[in-house]
C-alpha cells in the first residue's frame, strides 16, 4: 500500500486494486535483466581471470556465466506481476447477542394445574 502525506497533514492510501503501469512494468524488468546480465559478465570476466589461479572458482563462476542468461530471460519474460487484491468494502452487520434458554422445568414439582 502506497501512502504519501499531503500539506493537510492527513494520510492518503492507495484503495484501488489496479496494477502499476504496461511502462512501469517494462523498465523494470528490463532493469532486472540488465542487472543479470552485468553480473554474467563479471563472471565470465573472473572466469578468464582465474582460471589459471583458482581453477576451482573459476569453474563455478564459469557456470554461472552459463546458467545466468537463461534464468536472467525466465524472470523478465515472467509477465506481469498479479493485481493486488481489492480492499474489502463488506461491512458485516451488528451481531445481535443470542437470548439465553429459558431454563428447563424441573421434573419433580408439579405442575401447576395438578394443585387444585
Amino acid at each position: 500500500m502506497r501512502k504519501r502525506k499531503d500539506s493537510g497533514g492527513a494520510e492518503v492510501f492507495r484503495i484501488t486494486g489496479a496494477r502499476q503501469g504496461l511502462a512501469d512494468d517494462v523498465r523494470g524488468r528490463q532493469r532486472r535483466y540488465i542487472i543479470s546480465m552485468s553480473v554474467r559478465t563479471v563472471s565470465v570476466i573472473l572466469t578468464a581471470v582465474l582460471w589459471n589461479v583458482e581453477r576451482h572458482v573459476a569453474i563455478v563462476t564459469l557456470v554461472l556465466g552459463v546458467l545466468l542468461p537463461y534464468v536472467a530471460v525466465v524472470f523478465a519474460n515472467a509477465g506481469r506481476e498479479n493485481a493486488p487484491s481489492l480492499p474489502s468494502t463488506f461491512v458485516p452487520a451488528p451481531s445481535r447477542p443470542m437470548i439465553s434458554p429459558v431454563p428447563a422445568a424441573d421434573p419433580t414439582e408439579s405442575a401447576p394445574e395438578d394443585r387444585a
